[in-house]
């Protein structure tokens, strides 16, 4: 068996583990368990990757682990697996979200097997999205993904949970119908002999006139899961409405799908189309970028707060990668790990204050640093991480971003950076006035000082992400070099 079918294959044990687990403390220990084998096996992947590509060169080897079984012949439609640095770091943050968000569910009820249950369906689709490189493959495991976000909200979320799960599920189906018209249209008018998408990237055969038709519905359509304006409104309600480890996972994983599926499919299969088009798309998250930031700062719910920053955030990561410089995709791919776990830490920390106070409302809040001193101080480290603070992976992320952004030397380029930029200003104030207002200042509410701190399942969870976070802040050099082999054999297609 290939080494990255273990990554669908344990969260299939992880199922079966589930479903015949018989009390509490069994569904926890399937879940821990599953989760430290799947986070063992990404660590041993990034290490296993990086002595490969010593001797393997990504010019000759652009995936490594390659291996392509034959699936459904008449359509050529195979399980076909591989990765590249891009792929590698996807993987090791969706298993850090998977390890620590299993953590910051330890208490959750009612229906806790059930909830795992599809909790683990979603990590399976995230995980065999990320290591198929056959192009139909992948969008099953896209929509293994998907389809359990409307239970997970619809039955374990809060408030307006049914509107949030069916307007969520709605228009990312309607993003799932753009993309198999355009996957189909890739795969008939490159000739109808592969779906891979290495193989295909290799034929260059694509008409432009058949490109410029085909290349807006596959980025339209992972655009929708990536927040791109104005296609993402489904994302604060769907995240506002979401259990605390769900947030954690479509926010700091599942919206990652969709700048992955622009970069890997549309602008890699589609690079003629790329290049005439992306003025149009530039504009559109030039608007993400900025809208989601403005609109974080009028927000009083702290989960419509996070929200709205995830869409200015994703909106940066599309406009990065269609700046299509080295650098500039290189940050947007460091934006899409940095901006997974500070978004994850600030879910988890939200979901932990929630529990206690039942209320997100920051109005009602205030003073909590006296009442819960350790979810007060993971909370001012989750906003300066956000806010781009030098030491913390927002930093380094988006420097690289805006310095690999402005190698563009033409004026509509620039202009459109220096617009971008401007977010990084609105993040601090939002994230300044929330931490001010909820953390410090008098106890809001008697009823508060009876609460307590976190407890140690929560602390651990929180622990791991300020470490991750602090971690790729502090040594960034080994995650920029991995990504870099990915990104470099793409944009030499997309920039030929």
């Amino acid at each position: 068996m290939n080494i990255l079918s273990l990554f669908v294959v344990i969260p299939v044990l992880m199922l079966l583990g589930l479903w015949i687990a018989r009390n509490l403390n069994q569904v926890r220990g399937v879940m821990v368990v599953g989760s430290s084998c799947l986070l063992a096996l990404s660590v041993w992947l990034v290490f296993a990757f990086l002595d490969m590509r010593a001797t393997m060169p990504a010019e000759e080897f652009p995936m490594l682990f390659a291996e392509s079984i034959p699936w459904f012949k008449p359509l050529n439609i195979a399980y076909s697996v591989g990765v590249d640095g891009i792929s590698v770091v996807m993987l090791l943050l969706s298993s850090i979200i998977v390890f620590t968000g299993t953590f910051a569910s330890w208490q959750l009820k009612p229906m806790t097997k059930e909830y795992f249950l599809w909790f683990t369906l979603l990590s399976t689709g995230v995980y065999g999205f990320f290591i198929c490189t056959d192009m139909f493959t992948m969008f099953m495991f896209y929509e293994v993904a998907l389809i359990p976000m409307y239970l997970l909200i619809g039955v374990w979320g809060s408030g307006n949970k049914e509107y949030a799960a069916m307007k969520l599920t709605l228009m990312l189906m309607g993003g799932s119908a753009l993309l198999i018209i355009g996957i189909l249209g890739i795969y008939y008018f490159s000739g109808a002999t592969t779906m891979n998408v290495q193989e295909i990237a290799a034929m260059h055969n694509i008409p432009v006139d058949v490109q410029k038709i085909f290349f807006p519905f596959i980025f339209i359509g992972f655009g929708v899961l990536g927040a791109l304006f104005p296609f993402h409104t489904w994302s604060p309600d769907g995240h506002a409405s979401a259990p605390t480890a769900v947030s954690m996972l479509h926010a700091g994983v599942l919206m990652k799908l969709g700048g992955y599926g622009c970069f890997r499919v549309a602008m890699y299969l589609l690079p003629d189309a790329a290049q005439e088009l992306a003025w149009v798309f530039l504009i559109l998250t030039t608007i993400s970028v900025v809208y989601g930031a403005l609109s974080a700062c009028v927000q009083t719910d702290l989960k419509y707060i996070n929200a709205y920053s995830s869409v200015s955030h994703c909106g940066l990561v599309l406009f990065a990668l269609l700046m299509m410089t080295k650098t500039a995709c290189t940050g947007a791919i460091l934006q899409m790990l940095s901006h997974g776990l500070m978004t994850a830490l600030f879910f988890a920390l939200i979901g932990m204050i929630y529990g206690r106070t039942h209320t997100r409302d920051i109005r009602k809040l205030g003073g909590l640093m006296k009442i819960m001193p350790f979810l007060s101080v993971g909370y001012v480290i989750a906003g300066l991480a956000n806010l781009g603070l030098p030491g913390f992976s927002g930093f380094i992320a988006e420097m690289t971003i805006f310095v690999g952004s402005f190698e563009n030397a033409d004026m509509f380029h620039r202009v459109a950076t220096i617009i971008a930029c401007t977010s990084i200003v609105v993040t601090a104030v939002y994230i300044l006035r929330t931490v001010g207002r909820i953390l410090f200042g008098n106890v809001a509410d008697p009823h508060y000082l009876e609460l307590t701190d976190a407890t140690w399942d929560e602390r651990f969870s929180v622990c791991c992400l300020i470490f991750c976070v602090a971690g790729l802040g502090s040594f960034p050099l080994w995650a920029s070099n991995v990504i870099t082999d990915g990104v470099a054999p793409i944009l030499s297609v997309i920039n030929f």
